[in-house]
């Protein structure tokens, strides 16, 4: 340890950027990771609110932010006279685009009762709509058009005024809008459709009792609510998944060669040292251990640092941009930890490569 911590300290500026090129992975890693969490938790952020456990949609449905959904007329009354259901919120909605200071905004609308639920959980501020030319938007998506209690804007040709502002309804590429269910019916041209019935189970009736239950309604898709979140996860997931993951092992290979190169350069240098030390009888697992702990020394600070530098940054990029939303799991946060360390043992390989094929005589001819 001794013998790492002088061979690291001697060159102070290479150590420092080691240390921090690791940092910066670590923190690009975090970032990413806690991005896809964002978006997850902003894909469920309405059903996990919602009431109910158990969700019926038109048949071959089965998600509610990207299938368009219309219920059978008789739908309604057919899950509410069903054994085991204690009510079932009937709620009306799609995706619109806003026109918002000539910008075009998409977002997701929902039409609901306000006696019986479907709509916000959350007010951030003001109150729930009470006439058809109200409505409650989200709060993120109103500071990002400088919207405010009192503003009005328009929809496909209706003009609603902004009565509430709700909380966790947002997401970075789109935000939910709430009005009541009457004045959906309007302005989607549908009177008395229904997109999807959010059913609440009886005491004692478990979810999945109620989802076989209801099943077999004509024309209708039944899943528990955690399996509607699950496949809208899903396909989001299979769309950004894969780029954020490429950009993660990009960060994590080049935090890698920082400390691998660093930590080469350090034993090129120190190639004579190395051969008195062979020469004068240290075996081959000692070295090793050197270069290996110089890589862990340097990794785990890095690590470290990077832990704090990507709280640091969630927390400014969530302040600039609330759209956005960085969580971090603590499981990811162990899991960067844990590559810290991967990065030093991969960043010793060829170090440790370089000592063993090292002769002791070598050192003596230099």
């Amino acid at each position: 340890m001794s013998l790492a911590r002088r061979n690291l300290l001697r060159e102070k500026t290479r150590f420092a950027l080691s240390v921090t090129g690791v940092a910066l992975a670590e923190m690009l890693v975090l970032l990413l990771g806690g991005f896809l969490s964002g978006i997850d938790r902003q894909i469920s952020a309405y059903l996990d609110q919602a009431p109910g456990s158990v969700v019926v949609a038109q048949a071959g449905v089965r998600d509610l932010l990207l299938g368009t959904s219309l219920l059978p007329p008789e739908t309604g009354e057919a899950v509410d006279t069903t054994e085991g259901v204690e009510r079932a919120v009937p709620i009306l909605s799609q995706f619109v685009i806003l026109d918002l200071h000539g910008a075009k905004q998409p977002a997701y609308l929902v039409g609901y009762d306000p006696g019986t639920g479907g709509g916000p959980a959350r007010l951030a501020e003001g109150r729930e709509p009470r006439a058809d030319d109200e409505v409650v938007l989200d709060r993120a998506l109103a500071q990002r058009h400088e919207l405010v209690l009192g503003d009005r804007f328009a929809l496909t040709g209706s003009r609603y005024t902004i009565v509430g502002l709700s909380e966790g309804t947002t997401s970075w590429m789109t935000g939910f809008l709430f009005i009541r269910r009457s004045a959906a019916e309007v302005l989607f041209r549908s009177p008395g459709a229904t997109s999807f019935l959010l059913v609440v189970a009886s005491e004692g009736v478990t979810a999945e009792t109620l989802r076989d239950r209801l099943a077999g309604l004509p024309g209708v898709e039944v899943l528990l609510k955690r399996e509607m979140i699950a496949n809208d996860v899903a396909f989001f997931g299979r769309v950004f998944d894969p780029p954020v993951q490429l950009m993660a092992a990009i960060a994590f290979l080049i935090g890698t060669l920082v400390v691998g190169l660093v930590i080469y350069t350090a034993t090129v240098e120190r190639q004579r040292e190395y051969g008195v030390l062979k020469a004068i009888g240290a075996p081959n697992r000692t070295l090793y251990r050197v270069v290996a702990t110089q890589a862990l020394i340097a990794a785990g600070l890095g690590s470290t640092a990077g832990v704090a530098l990507a709280f640091g940054a969630a927390g400014l990029i969530m302040g600039l941009r609330p759209q956005f939303l960085i969580a971090f799991e603590p499981a990811a946060i162990a899991a960067a930890l844990v590559a810290g360390l991967v990065m030093a043992l991969l960043a010793a390989l060829f170090p440790a490569r370089l000592i063993a094929a090292l002769a002791p005589a070598d050192a003596f001819r230099r």
